[in-house]
Formats: structure tokens, sequence, C-alpha cells
């Protein structure tokens, strides 16, 4: 079963201030949540889609194996190198069932794991937030994080009021990988999305999802399509940039200079640099962009 784009998180050093970047890029921001392994978060959610910034505040409760590991020490790893996007997770119908297929296919990295928190409704009452994640490995990338990821409590985590957004934000394009050799990744990518035909063009493949796209470049054809640096890949694969569809451009230029973030229009698109955006590379698309 093809798997669609779940979330994407944005690691960071200083929470407060992504949540600051976001808010000033458009985008309306949620509470900051607590996980029990020592990451908290902010979430900003578009529909079926939500970006997870992500930082490691409480280092000393990282013990252990499950979630401590995979997730949290992963990025206490991760933030000592660089900021950016590091993990990438795709929805699942049926986590057991998919592990079951990353094992099969020799690029597991866990069996399904499950954890709850409490979450907040706008009127900041409390409610139930529960997930099941089952972790992937590529040994080409072991700077990106990727899983597949099924909630328990949707009605209680999606709201509409979470999703309107100043800068006209309506959903998540597609993700950006670099790779100095994009068809290393093929198996892997195939494997972990669940698609049997992938894309192949200059520099690049392609593997389409029920929600956006993955997107794997060599470090040229991502200047050239992005106007954006590529990452360092020589320690592997990167996970470097977030395709995001608005519906409305003149309101995300006037988001951006009320902000006042720098951005650069490239092919169509409005893009934030990694030097302005901690690491990341943000492209904002016209809604039928890139479908």
């Amino acid at each position: 079963m093809s798997r669609g784009l779940d979330h994407i998180v944005h690691a960071v050093r200083d929470l407060d201030a992504a949540a600051d970047l976001y808010r000033r890029l458009g985008f309306t921001v949620g509470a900051r949540n607590r996980h029990a392994w020592g990451t908290h978060n902010h979430l900003i959610q578009l529909p079926g889609f939500f970006i997870e910034l992500l930082a490691v505040v409480e280092p000393e409760k990282l013990e252990g194996e499950g979630f401590s590991a995979l997730f949290g020490t992963f990025n206490r790893i991760f933030l000592k190198r660089q900021q950016g996007l590091s993990f990438m997770m795709l929805e699942s119908q049926d986590v057991a069932a998919d592990a079951a297929e990353f094992r099969a296919a020799r690029i597991a990295a866990s069996e399904a794991l499950h954890f709850e928190r409490e979450g907040k409704r706008p009127d900041g009452s409390p409610v139930k937030i529960g997930f099941s994640l089952a972790f992937a490995r590529d040994a080409g990338a072991p700077q990106i994080g990727f899983a597949v990821c099924q909630q328990h409590y949707p009605e209680n985590f999606w709201n509409a009021a979470f999703q309107q957004h100043a800068n006209t934000a309506s959903g998540i394009a597609g993700a950006v990988l670099v790779a100095e050799n994009p068809t290393d990744h093929h198996i892997f990518l195939s494997a972990f999305t669940g698609e049997r035909e992938l894309h192949a063009g200059s520099g690049a493949i392609t593997a389409p999802t029920p929600r956006g796209d993955i997107r794997v470049l060599d470090p040229a054809a991502f200047h050239t399509r992005l106007g954006a640096s590529p990452p360092d890949v020589s320690a592997g694969a990167r996970l470097a940039a977030m395709r995001l569809a608005v519906r409305d451009q003149a309101a995300l230029r006037g988001a951006l200079t009320r902000g006042q973030i720098e951005a650069a229009e490239h092919m169509g698109a409005i893009v934030v640099a990694p030097e302005a955006a901690m690491g990341a590379t943000l492209v904002f698309e016209a809604t039928d962009a890139g479908r």
C-alpha cells in the first residue's frame, strides 16, 4: 500500500526561536508539547500533514531503547552537527503490517512502537493523543530518520482552526532529499513508500505518494531546481527541503514582509533559504504547482 507524507521534523537548538520563526513565516503555531524522553515540540497543522518543530530540552531523560533511542537520541546527535529537517514520517493505516513489510525488505529499524500524550483543544481542555510508529533505516542516509506513523485518536488531533495560516499554506506538495547518487536510494525509497514505480530524471528520482511526492536530487539538481545551496552530503543523503502549497502568493509575500523574512523567487516558487530558516529550505508553490 502506498503511504503519503504524514509529518516532517524540523530539529532546532532553540525551540522558542523556531516557533517565532514559523509565526513570522505566517503559520499558526500550536502550543508546546513534551515527550517523556526529553524532547519538546510545537506542531503546525496542514490538512492531513504537520510540521514538527523539535528540540532536545531534557537530555537527561534520554535513556533506554524505543522512542528515546530511535527518536530522541537520533535528534540529539543530529543537532550536534546541524539544525534542519531530520525526520520524515509517512502515514500508516496498519503499523504492524508496515513493520513486517520493512522487515521483509530489510529496511526495518524497529517493531511497532506506541505512545500517548495529552493534547489540548483550542479552549484548553485536555484530550488524549496516541500514535504508533515503525522506524526504517536507509544505510546511505544515516542523517535522516524514517518512520511510518498511525494515529489512534485523529478526532482529538486534527483541528481546522489550527490549519488556517496567514501565508495561506494549504498543504504539503512534497519533500526533497539530496544525495550524491539519487539512484542509490531507489530500492529503499520504493520499499519505504510502498510505491513500485519511481520516476527517474536528470540527477533525480521521484516517488509519487497519496500526499505529496518525495524527490531525491543530486546537489547540482537541487541548486538548479530550488535556487538554494544544497546541504553537505559527504556523510550521506540529507532531508533538505519541504515544498508547501499556498493559495495566495501575494498573501504569502505580505506575511514574509511583516515577519522580516528574506526570500527569493525561483521558477515560480518563493524560497526561504536554510540560512534564514534554521537549516531548512522552505519552498512555497502555487496550489497546483508540482501536482
